[in-house]
């Protein structure tokens, strides 16, 4: 259909080699309904007929219900839709569809509508993902786990900490979507291939009727720009590296040496020749996929970074990436809050681990602190208690007052003072003691508990109302096509 210009067809090779008809399937709706809301606009500018609008809108509305055959000889979806559709419609009537557009702004636009679409799926796949964290988290206010910095034991907390830590980031990556969602929303259709058009359309009036929230006004950065789409990937893959994270500790805390968690059985699979394992494939492919994600935002900036001002048709090669990401990523979160809704956590285990170690360390060097002693003077006096209870094999409480001297020599602090600190500071004292803002203290973690709650109630209202003005558009769009095809 569009190589007029050209004395001959694309060989199949050729076409095979330039089409990208099977990465469009994830577009075709947005592509007809980017056609209507075209079309419609064509009409209140009088730029065609109403008999002509029927036809075209009648055909595209069969569209919807059918299964589009991709074994065609169409280079892209907006060809193969303008094909059927002048099949339909006939020349006369169907040929007036592409008017004042070109495929430049029209791909562009029906990226945009998929991105938007996939930021509001994931949005609320986010949201429940985050909502699972804070519901387990509520039940564990009291389950003690050591912490980890260096992957060292480092200090008391409480598994409520651990999740909340992670709810946190995800709804900071819930932002980033919502920032990126802002940048998304907006209508480049009516551009045309790069500098505009002379016949007297209305680009408000489709941005309007397919509930874009403005214009990508400069025509050449409405067609050739994909900054867009390497924000959103770029936020997603944020996202990933977040739940990797998780897939990583939940992989160590699952193995027989920790014993923290036990993963249900349907997040896991079994070896083929060793009965007794219990795989984390689950979370080992989150992990995985995460670098794909990664992959994909390199694959995408790669692109962009090596073309000139103007659209150029390397920019077809990032839509597998798009569609790769969002499906990748919405079923990781899918996945992520089932898991942790079936989560077995071991809390014995967990306290153990906490119990048998020097995890109070900190906490008998800032009750000195407290004394008024240096906290140099008081870290020291800690790591030497820690240092003589590990040489001779015992707890911090099992130290005799000849070895709390010793470990005091030189400080002027009174040993019966660390003697005292000692006997009174346990793992459960640590966390009631704990009272700086964000910290693992109990006090502290009904207090981000029901802030986290609000917080999700909020953006949910927020993402609601996102949802709704898109939907709104869309229905009042279809509402206008059953006026004008009656």
């Amino acid at each position: 259909m569009y190589r007029s210009r050209l004395g001959k067809d694309l060989s199949d090779i050729t076409l095979d080699y330039v089409s990208s008809i099977k990465d469009d399937d994830e577009i075709a709706l947005f592509d007809i309904l980017g056609s209507q809301a075209h079309v419609i606009m064509l009409n209140e500018q009088e730029i065609i007929s109403k008999n002509d609008t029927k036809k075209i809108l009648t055909a595209l509305e069969s569209l919807k219900k059918e299964k589009l055959d991709y074994s065609t000889n169409a280079e892209d979806i907006h060809e193969l839709i303008e094909a059927l559709v002048i099949k339909k419609a006939g020349m006369a009537s169907g040929g007036k569809m592409h008017t004042a557009r070109s495929r430049n702004d029209q791909v562009v636009l029906d990226i945009r509508m998929k991105i938007r679409n996939d930021i509001n799926i994931l949005a609320n796949c986010l949201l429940d993902t985050i909502e699972a964290l804070v519901s387990l988290a509520k039940n564990h206010q009291k389950t003690i786990m050591p912490l980890y910095t260096h992957l060292q034991q480092a200090q008391a907390g409480l598994f409520s900490h651990y999740l909340l830590a992670h709810a946190d980031a995800l709804s900071r990556d819930f932002s980033r979507l919502m920032d990126a969602y802002t940048r998304v929303n907006q209508s480049p259709l009516g551009a045309g291939p790069v500098g505009g058009t002379s016949i007297p359309i209305n680009r408000a009036t489709t941005a309007q009727i397919l509930g874009f929230c403005g214009l990508v006004e400069n025509s050449i950065d409405a067609t050739s720009t994909r900054d867009f789409v390497a924000e959103y990937v770029a936020a997603v893959a944020i996202l990933m590296t977040n739940l990797s994270k998780i897939a990583e500790d939940f992989v160590l805390w699952s193995t027989s040496e920790f014993s923290f968690i036990e993963l249900s059985d349907e997040f896991t699979s079994p070896s083929s020749v060793m009965p007794q394992k219990k795989n984390p494939d689950i979370l080992e492919l989150t992990r995985g996929k995460t670098a794909e994600i990664i992959g994909n935002l390199t694959a995408i900036l790669s692109t962009i970074k090596g073309l000139s001002t103007g659209y150029g048709r390397d920019l077809q090669q990032i839509k597998s990436s798009i569609w790769s990401t969002s499906k990748i990523s919405i079923s990781a979160l899918l996945i992520l809050k089932s898991m942790l809704l079936t989560l077995n956590v071991n809390d014995k285990k967990m306290k153990k681990a906490t119990e048998t170690s020097y995890l109070i360390a900190l906490d008998i060097a800032e009750k000195l602190v407290l004394k008024q002693i240096p906290f140099r003077t008081t870290h020291k006096i800690a790591g030497s208690l820690v240092q003589q209870a590990h040489n001779s094999k015992k707890a911090l409480k099992q130290l005799t007052k000849k070895e709390i001297k010793k470990a005091v020599e030189g400080t002027k602090v009174d040993p019966k003072i660390v003697l005292d600190i000692i006997k009174s500071t346990t793992t459960t004292s640590s966390l009631k003691d704990r009272i700086s803002q964000g910290s693992s203290g109990y006090s502290e973690q009904k207090r981000m508990i029901k802030e986290r709650i609000d917080q999700i109630n909020n953006q949910r209202t927020i993402l609601s109302n996102q949802e709704n003005h898109i939907s709104n558009a869309l229905n009042e769009l279809e509402e206008k096509i059953s006026e004008l095809i009656k």
